[in-house]
């Protein structure tokens, strides 16, 4: 049991902050109220969070953390299967290597949950999976698997295969490839619901796509591309989200019109691609005037994980709301990612995931002082 005191709360429900304790008990949260007393026998840590602002953990809603590791090479990167451009039938919960130092920077950051998964060198890369961020076993961290089905278009493609006299070498041949593997899917679905298939393990992967438990997670950064990713989902009647959407500011009624959200980011890096060219700060903030539901990410290991906070600060020094710059690394990220229901608010029943930090995360002197996942203590700051 753990009893957070005297915390000013940033719920991420839409109530203003307000000065409470919060109690956990068995990895949810019990309750939140003005002033909570426990019974003396009460076997309970107690963190006194005085002056300091208590949060849902934060989640970055698009990483290669563990399957990307920093400094590695090859021997540490599992990101692309880059010899076939479409493999629908990739885990990364297969790939994941929890020793990944970069978790336990995300720990230290307040970051309590992210969504990793394969890179965009296919056309179909994998599926993500939604996991918290401290332990050794993966399959003890999954909060959902899979959680979205990578697609990816322009250049990272197109420059993977050209050198192996393969499509795709265009952006047309991206967009067929992809239409032919979702068209093969679309009938094994249709025959599977009538019991009229045989089970196929290269097929099996689409059917949570199909069945619209899971959405397309697109990988696009030029306005053409967004539209593309806009078209292909519209033709099949699939769930999508926009990743990077780096040219989003430009076309913003355009994407909130189809209602699709957007994980903007990374930001915090080098314009090292002609697609990404116009990439800006800005982005977040006028697809959220435009009504776009925005999550920010770091695209770890692109930029850092640690810097999340950072770099949702950093879109709202360039336009877009505190408070939708929170929501953009909490309750946004949760929703988008399909896992608000246990994390991204502070709300009775929820998993106990929660930081505690000495002001707001997305100002860079603000330290975090206790990351907290599943009830349980997983990072306390050094006394200063």
């Amino acid at each position: 049991m753990l009893l957070i005191r005297n915390g000013r709360l940033e719920t991420m429900t839409g109530e203003e902050p307000q000065t409470a304790d919060i109690l956990c008990r068995n990895g949810k949260i019990e309750r939140i109220a003005g002033k909570i007393e426990l019974p003396k026998s009460a076997d309970a840590e107690v963190i006194d969070a005085s002056g300091c602002l208590v949060m849902p953990g934060l989640i970055d809603a698009h990483c290669h953390v563990g399957i990307t590791e920093e400094k590695k090479g090859i021997e540490g990167d599992d990101c692309n299967e880059n010899v076939e451009p479409v493999t629908p039938w990739l885990r990364a919960i297969d790939a994941i290597n929890m020793m990944d130092a970069a978790f336990e920077d995300a720990v230290r950051a307040g970051i309590t949950s992210a969504m990793s998964g394969p890179g965009s060198s296919n056309v179909v890369g994998g599926q993500f999976a939604f996991l918290k961020t401290k332990g050794r076993c993966i399959d003890d961290l999954i909060v959902r698997a899979p959680a979205a089905m990578k697609i990816a278009f322009g250049e990272n493609p197109k420059v993977n295969f050209s050198d192996m006299g393969k499509s795709p070498v265009t952006r047309m041949a991206i967009a067929g490839l992809l239409r032919r593997e979702l068209f093969r899917a679309q009938q094994y679905c249709e025959k599977r619901k009538k019991g009229e298939a045989e089970p196929d393990f290269e097929l099996e992967p689409w059917a949570p796509v199909f069945a619209r438990e899971i959405p397309l997670k697109a990988h696009v950064h030029r306005v053409d591309d967004i539209f593309t990713a806009i078209r292909i989902a519209g033709e099949f009647g699939l769930d999508l989200t926009l990743d990077h959407c780096s040219e989003g500011h430009l076309i913003a009624d355009r994407i909130a019109r189809f209602g699709y959200p957007a994980i903007v980011g990374p930001d915090l890096s080098c314009r090292n691609k002609i697609e990404i060219q116009y990439a800006d700060f800005k982005t977040a903030g006028v697809l959220h005037r435009a009504g776009v539901m925005v999550a920010v990410c770091t695209d770890h290991p692109v930029s850092t994980i640690q810097s999340l906070p950072l770099c949702a600060g950093l879109a709202v020094k360039d336009g877009l709301p505190r408070k939708a710059g929170l929501e953009a690394i909490t309750c946004n990220a949760a929703r988008i990612c399909g896992v608000f229901d246990r994390v991204g608010s502070l709300e009775v029943g929820k998993d106990a995931d929660i930081a505690v930090f000495t002001g707001n995360p997305m100002e860079v002197f603000s330290r975090t002082k206790y990351t907290i996942i599943d009830g349980r203590v997983v990072y306390r700051a050094a006394c200063r």
